[in-house]
């Protein structure tokens, strides 16, 4: 970043518990399951790690604002947990709906005492404005997003975390984004952001609850 940028200073998760090792599993030459740190996901086997590290990215969003305002954060699997229990996550066999933002904030205003607006329709102006207010913005976009210079297939599917902004473009957490390129703090121009960005999203105000 440089001295015109504006990010928020929160702290980054990955969905997976080494984030050094994301270009490993995603590019299939190592199991999630074999991630040595998978037991801080507090995930009850290694197994269940594989099958939930692949499916929460808004839940690594989640722990995020919570280390932002609080300095620490529940492990991934508690907080998985309480989605399924309220309905923010459905699982169906081997397939996961969600995460469904409707519950998802409500348990955000119940549970942690954060005020969580969902926006089915948001402007990259309408976020730089949220960031600016100190108000960090969970995003719809295509999870090839960590590679911005590759094409996208299509628009959301994956949530990555606004905490800031330059003059050019936002400056993003992605949970799934690739280890010294992609993951924290980075910055993806504006026009490019929008062919991956489907819209909708999830405006948080970590000091104020509804």
């Amino acid at each position: 970043m440089t001295v015109a940028d504006m990010a928020l200073p929160v702290p980054y998760y990955s969905q997976w518990e080494s984030p050094d090792l994301v270009d490993a599993i995603l590019a299939g030459t190592m199991a999630a399951a074999d991630d040595p740190r998978w037991p801080d996901s507090g995930a009850s086997s290694a197994q269940e790690y594989q099958f939930w590290s692949w499916r929460t990215c808004g839940v690594a969003c989640l722990r995020m604002v919570l280390a932002y305002r609080d300095g620490t954060a529940p492990d991934a699997a508690s907080v998985i947990r309480d989605c399924l229990d309220v309905g923010a996550y459905i699982v169906d066999g081997d397939s996961v709906r969600g995460l469904i933002y409707a519950p998802f904030s409500e348990y955000l205003a119940q549970r942690w005492g954060l005020s969580a607006q969902v926006e089915p329709s948001l402007t990259l102006q309408h976020v730089r404005q949220a960031v600016a207010a100190g108000r960090p913005t969970m995003l719809s976009v295509h999870p090839s997003i960590r590679r911005p210079s590759e094409k996208p297939e299509g628009k959301g599917g994956h949530l990555v975390l606004a905490v800031g902004a330059s003059a050019t473009g936002l400056i993003i957490h992605n949970p799934s984004g690739l280890p010294n390129r992609s993951q924290q703090f980075a910055t993806v121009d504006f026009d490019t952001f929008e062919n991956y960005f489907a819209g909708r999203g999830i405006v948080i105000d970590p000091t104020l609850a509804h």
